[in-house]
C-alpha cells in the first residue's frame, strides 16, 4: 500500500520521464493544507528554498524512481 501521507506531482512523458509542471509552490502549499507529509516532485521543479521538517520533498527524474520512493 501507498503511504496515505504521500502525494506525487508531475507530468509523465512517453519515455517514462517525469516532467516539470507549472505553479509547483502553490501545489505544494495546497498539499500541506490537505495534510500530506511527503511529496514526490520532478527534479526540474526542485528549488533551493528552505524545506520544512514536517514536509519532505523528494525529487525524481523518472517514473521508476518515483515508484521506488512511493514503495520504499
Amino acid at each position: 500500500p501507498v503511504d496515505p501521507h504521500t502525494v506525487v506531482i508531475g507530468e509523465v512523458g512517453l519515455a517514462g520521464e517525469v516532467r516539470a509542471v507549472p505553479h509547483m509552490e502553490a501545489r505544494l502549499k495546497e498539499a500541506r493544507k490537505l495534510g500530506f507529509k511527503r511529496c514526490i516532485i520532478p527534479v526540474k521543479n526542485r528549488t533551493d528554498t528552505a524545506e520544512e521538517p514536517a514536509f519532505q520533498r523528494i525529487a525524481v527524474n523518472s517514473v521508476a524512481e518515483a515508484l521506488e520512493e512511493v514503495f520504499y
